[in-house]
Order: C-alpha cells, then sequence, then structure tokens
C-alpha cells in the first residue's frame, strides 16, 4: 500500500497555516515516555517558552492538549461555575464561542456587541463591568471573523481593581503580535499553536496568574484511584475532568501527578516553533507580521479590491476584503484551490459570502509567498471579467513596498 501523499497548498487562510519544516523535523524524533526524565526536562523547557512568549512571570504557562477550543474550554470550565456573571464582548462569530462555553459551564452571560468590522470600546466595556459585578471578563483579542482587533490594554487593570478575572482568547495574535501578559495584568490568556507560532493544531499554548490559580483551585477534585490524603473533593468541582486546569497543573510541575497520557509528540512541535519564534524576538515577529500584512493590503487595495472593516483595528496577520459583485464566494475560492493549489477564507454571520480573509501567518508571512499568492490571485480574479481588476498594479504595489521599506 502506496503511503500518504499530500498536494502542496499555498494556505492563506487565518489558520491553520503551513508549518515550519524544523518543527515538523522536531515532531519525526523518537517518543519518549511522560515521565522520562528527558521529557520532562522538554516540559520545563517548553514553559519558560511560554513564559517567554507571553511576556510573563507567571509560574502557570503550560500547554493544554487538543485545538485551541480544548484551551479555551479549560480555562473558562476551571473558573466559571453555575451561576456566575459572566460579560462578553462579542465583535464576531468567535465571541459567541465564548458565550456557547460559559453556558455550557453554567454561567450568566451579559454581552456589548458591536456590528462585524467593528470593536467595542474599552471604556464601554469598563461601563459594563460597574453595571454588572460580574465575576469574569472573557473576550476575542483578535476576531478572525471579521479581521479585527480588540483593544484590551486597559481592560485587565480595570477589571482587576473590580475584583473580575479576566479571560483573553488570543489564538490568532499570540506570536504575530506583542501579548505582554503581565504589563496589561491579564490573568489568563490562551494562545495558538496553528496561525502565527506555524505549529500543527493540537495543542495549546496557556498561562494564568497565581490569583486565578487561587481561584480555580477552589474547586480542585483529583480523580479517585490517583487522590491521596491531601486532596479535598469540593461539592462545586470542576465538571470537567480532561480539561481541569487544577489536575494539569499538578502534571505540569514538580509533583508530576499523573492526569492523561501526555501527546509527546505535539509537546516536541511546540517546543521547537517556540523556540523558533523567540530566537526570532516577539518584538521582531510583531513587526514582520505587520510589515507583510501592509504589504497585502496595499496589493489588494491596487488590484480594486475594498478592505473590509474598521481600519483603526486591524489584525497584522489577516486582511479582509469585500467579495466583488457576481462572484461566488464558495465557487470562487474551490477553483483558486483545485486550479492553483491556494486557499483562502470566507467568513461567517452576517457577512458570511460577502468577505475573504487573506491569512499572512506565521511561517507563510514572507516575501515569496506573498508574491506568489498576488500574482495568481490577481489573473485569476481578472479571468472572471470585472472590471477595475489590475493584477499587474497589484504586484507592482506590493514590489514597491517591498522595495522601499523594511521590517
Amino acid at each position: 500500500m502506496a503511503s500518504l501523499q499530500i498536494n502542496r497548498r499555498l494556505i492563506m487562510t487565518p489558520g491553520p497555516v503551513a508549518v515550519d519544516p524544523r518543527v515538523s523535523q522536531a515532531m519525526s524524533n523518537s517518543i519518549l515516555g511522560q515521565f522520562d526524565p528527558e521529557f520532562t526536562n522538554i516540559m520545563n523547557e517548553t514553559m519558560d517558552l511560554i513564559r517567554a512568549s507571553f511576556k510573563t512571570k507567571n509560574k502557570w504557562a503550560f500547554p493544554v492538549d487538543g485545538t485551541s477550543r480544548a484551551g479555551i474550554e479549560a480555562v473558562i470550565a476551571s473558573i466559571v461555575k453555575p451561576g456566575d456573571k459572566v460579560v462578553v464582548p462579542v465583535i464576531g462569530r468567535f465571541g459567541y464561542l465564548l458565550i456557547e462555553l460559559i453556558e455550557r459551564a453554567g454561567g450568566e452571560v451579559y454581552t456589548i456587541e458591536a456590528p462585524m468590522g467593528e470593536i467595542v470600546p474599552q471604556e464601554d466595556i469598563i461601563n459594563k463591568l460597574d453595571e454588572v459585578k460580574p465575576k469574569v471578563l472573557a473576550l476575542i483579542h483578535g476576531e478572525t471573523s471579521s479581521g479585527r482587533l480588540q483593544p484590551i490594554d486597559k481592560l485587565g487593570h480595570a477589571a482587576k481593581e473590580r475584583g473580575v478575572f479576566t479571560v483573553v482568547d488570543a489564538v490568532a495574535t499570540y506570536l504575530g503580535q506583542d501579548i505582554p501578559v503581565d504589563e496589561w495584568a491579564l490573568d489568563a490568556v490562551i494562545g495558538g499553536a496553528q496561525k502565527c507560532l506555524s505549529v500543527p493544531s493540537g495543542i495549546t499554548p496557556i498561562t494564568f496568574n497565581d490569583r486565578f490559580s487561587e481561584e480555580i483551585n477552589k474547586r480542585k477534585r483529583v480523580e479517585k484511584g490517583i487522590r491521596t490524603d491531601r486532596d479535598d473533593s469540593p461539592a462545586d468541582y470542576i465538571t470537567s475532568n480532561y480539561l481541569d486546569l487544577t489536575q494539569l497543573q499538578d502534571y505540569w510541575s514538580d509533583r508530576r501527578l499523573n492526569h492523561h497520557t501526555e501527546a509527546t509528540v505535539s509537546v516536541y512541535g511546540l517546543y521547537e516553533g517556540l523556540k523558533l519564534a523567540i530566537a526570532e524576538g516577539v518584538e521582531q515577529r510583531a513587526r514582520r507580521h505587520s510589515y507583510h500584512h501592509e504589504a497585502m493590503k496595499r496589493a489588494v487595495t491596487a488590484l480594486g479590491l475594498d478592505v473590509f472593516g474598521d481600519a483603526d483595528h486591524e489584525m497584522q496577520m489577516v486582511v479582509c476584503v469585500k467579495i466583488p459583485e457576481g462572484i461566488n464566494d464558495a465557487e470562487f475560492r474551490g477553483e483558486l484551490l483545485s486550479r492553483f493549489g491556494i486557499e483562502i477564507a470566507g467568513t461567517f454571520g452576517a457577512v458570511a459570502g460577502k468577505i475573504w480573509r487573506i491569512g499572512t501567518m506565521g511561517y507563510v508571512a514572507e516575501k515569496h509567498n506573498l508574491l506568489n499568492f498576488i500574482t495568481a490571485f490577481g489573473v485569476f480574479l481578472q479571468s472572471k471579467d470585472l472590471d477595475n481588476i489590475d493584477p499587474a498594479a497589484a504586484l507592482n504595489a506590493m514590489t514597491e513596498y517591498y522595495d522601499n521599506n523594511e521590517i
């Protein structure tokens, strides 16, 4: 039987994206046992790298085995119990995901919403905290469904002053934009592997501070079979076993208490990806994403497309453009993939079928990838007999930007 062979793609979506070959190589290493000292050393180094990536001194910085949603749900399920009030600013599809997870945990959700393409001013969110007096403020930093960046630099301090815990989904912005966790006084932050970090989906880096840890450990229950006399079992324990952060703390610390079988190969990949990111530099990596985002934005504008959304609050790793009249979203993207091996993304909700999302994330955010993309994308769009589509102008705009600007 022939081995699995996958066709090469140029993935220009907001994730998942192409994996750095050095990460793939790291993941091909031999399996180690989850308590092998060589592996626990890798675990400790991975925790240090996660701390550096979030610019935090938090003791608790480790990965959750599972896709980004697992990391988000682990944080929500551990901090929210039935009856807890949670404020959720919603600026797109993934704000509604937070609502879903909070409601499943039994929380009472209070929303403050903005139309797709806009953000919620921080002052409005702070006023909502004063009105509701919640236990938790949960929000999305980078809303990929609309390409908007929600300002959060004031919210951690404001929440802390009010005794509110902050939970930030930074899955899409992690290591593509600077997220100084300690400086912004954020309690719990979830990163993403499969976007700007360019690591395969299936493992999720998170961090949380001692204040957050103290709160969730009030509900800690160690499962029977590994429980000791030192372990209490409160009546309102965290209902998820697999996504119980308090039990994961026992594995990702000197106690090394067995929980689930660790996804060792995924840890290898995360470790290698983080090493590469930290070697590049957190600020430099953010500058690289901003640099290529600007190149793409100039190119699609010169091509004849309109950029979607509030220009003052753009994510640095995804460009949203309005789909020209007469173009069927799914058909165009399907042809682009089948004929050119290039993938872009549609979106969700009120603007589904109306905008394309073009990602410039991680390993993809390099000149040759963007130049190859805009050439094929522009020529293919022109073939649809649209007015005012100019692929030569798009390529010239991108080339001129690269020639006259450095990261």
